[in-house]
């Protein structure tokens, strides 16, 4: 994931819509605790939103998800008023969306957010090429210019060459590529996807979830992405918000959702998940408290005794040396004359497991290890341990 500040970008403060005819005598009911069905039975009102408050940081990419009626995309049509709130504002940078006048709303639209739907929302008797350059065509963009972008945009989702065909004569995946570069082409710090890939067959959807993490390691949008999906939600998510009934019931980043969920809603809903595929070692590793200094065989053997462990694991200067067992220390020390200098030569071979793999790329070697395994990083530093019992404790 790329790196974010942590300052709010965007902000929703108090938000909540009902749906009816006199949205504005329903509103006080909201705080009496009365479910959205109470509601509607007591005023024909229904309550899309209830008091939503969260903050979205700048280049991250912020899922917001929930089963079906939970508010999510109702959320996401207020980000560029697609829909008036009840009560309530969202502000970008400090400014409040719900304070602009017409013009000033068209201008935020045409060149501060972009939106990819689930039906691909494509002109089907213009080509791809004007597809994807319709929104510079609104900004007054001048036709070779915004041809040239278009044309660079689809590129870059893999549509060189189907600048010339119509959206009938493409795949479902290949339109919502046209999709997506349309968004991208206006060069809008912020997208809106609101279930963008919930149309499309799973093979497909996976490649093109790969895809927008790619393209968002080099773009770093700002993304708010609408999905009913868990696991979708667990692989595109710097953050993850869960709605239920229009209630935001807990936003947190993804492993703080699967290992801490904030009551038995969330509980369940995750419940089913493949957290092998979700979790990386540097979520659920330990710290590794037991890593020690020393060179010699009697040093190493003590501390062992100390720790009442049978291994150890040396670090010098910050970078790990190796792993050392009791049993071979005690062999060669009951054979040496003297204790040795060095343990160098007693180093196991043991695969050191990276703090950023999936735990079913560790699942292998952890359970063929007698120890916890060594977590070091890309510059060779020892970050944790991983054991097995840990492990089958997380799945």
């Amino acid at each position: 994931m790329q790196r974010m500040s942590d300052a709010p970008y965007i902000e929703v403060r108090g938000l909540s819509k009902i749906f009816g005819s006199d949205p504005a005598s329903v509103l006080p009911m909201l705080g009496q605790q009365l479910t959205k069905r109470e509601v509607l039975e007591r005023t024909g009102h229904a309550v899309g939103l209830r008091d939503i408050n969260l903050h979205i940081k700048r280049g991250e990419i912020f899922v917001i998800m929930g089963l079906s009626g939970s508010g999510k995309s109702t959320l996401i049509r207020h980000f560029n008023r697609l829909i008036e709130p009840s009560a309530g504002d969202i502000r970008v940078e400090g400014r409040n969306v719900m304070e602009l006048g017409e013009a000033e709303l068209r201008e935020f639209r045409r060149r501060s957010m972009a939106m990819v739907f689930q039906h691909f929302g494509l002109l089907p008797h213009k080509t791809v090429l004007d597809n994807v350059g319709f929104g510079l065509k609104t900004q007054g963009v001048a036709v070779g210019e915004r041809n040239a972008e278009a044309k660079r945009w689809l590129t870059d989702v893999g549509l060189a060459g189907y600048e010339d065909q119509y959206p009938a004569q493409l795949s479902g995946g290949q339109q919502q590529r046209v999709g997506l570069a349309r968004a991208l082409c206006t060069n809008a710090d912020i997208l809106l996807m609101d279930e963008a890939f919930s149309a499309l067959d799973p093979l497909i959807r996976s490649d093109m979830q790969e895809q927008l993490m790619q393209l968002q390691q080099r773009l770093q949008k700002t993304i708010v992405f609408i999905t009913h999906d868990l696991d979708e939600a667990l692989r595109l998510g710097d953050r993850v918000a869960i709605l239920r009934d229009g209630e935001l019931v807990q936003v947190g980043e993804p492993q703080e959702i699967l290992l801490n969920p904030a009551d038995d809603y969330v509980a369940a809903f995750v419940q089913n998940v493949n957290r092998a595929r979700a979790l990386t070692v540097g979520h659920v590793m330990k710290p590794a408290d037991s890593h020690l200094s020393a060179f010699t065989i009697g040093e190493v053997l003590a501390h062992m005794q100390r720790c009442k462990q049978d291994f150890a694991f040396v670090v010098d200067d910050e970078q790990f040396r190796g792993a050392l067992r009791r049993e071979t220390l005690e062999r060669a020390k009951a054979n040496a004359a003297r204790d040795q200098d060095y343990v160098e030569e007693f180093y196991e071979d043991i695969e050191a497991l990276s703090p950023d793999a999936l735990l079913e790329e560790a699942i292998p070697a952890t359970l063929t290890a007698d120890y916890p395994l060594p977590v070091v990083d890309g510059k060779g530093r020892m970050r944790g341990l991983l054991s097995r019992s840990s492990l089958a404790r997380i799945l």
